[in-house]
């Protein structure tokens, strides 16, 4: 009676991208239509790496982007895999909850209110 040697289990396939799941794509697209209704915002855009997925806005289509947030899974033990990223390439938050990482941009649409 011979013994085969014992097959490995097939390894993991590597995504060759990153994505954001529906849940993510919710509150991405949650927050944008508000700061479309607030007149903050008019496109976005986004993209998906071999390292991260972004998800960039902007005030007019033809100029860079206000902010772009992303997701870089191999971040995700340190310091989060979300971060939102200024015009001028300052991360404004980082953390490892998206719901939370966007309440920096949430914040524009408080607005003080005149008494007329």
């Amino acid at each position: 009676m011979s013994v085969l040697p014992p097959t490995p289990f097939p390894a993991a396939p590597v995504p060759d991208r990153v994505t954001f799941d529906r849940a993510e794509l919710s509150a991405l697209l949650s927050l944008y239509g508000r700061m479309v209704a607030a007149g903050e915002w008019r496109d976005y855009g986004m993209s998906f790496l071999r390292e991260a997925a972004v998800f960039s806005v902007f005030r007019r289509t033809a100029e860079n982007p206000l902010y772009a947030i992303e997701k870089r899974p191999k971040l995700r033990a340190r310091q989060g895999m979300y971060a939102v990223i200024g015009m001028d390439g300052q991360v404004l938050r980082r953390g490892h909850e998206l719901p939370t990482v966007l309440r920096v941009l949430e914040r524009k649409l408080i607005r003080p209110v005149d008494p007329d």
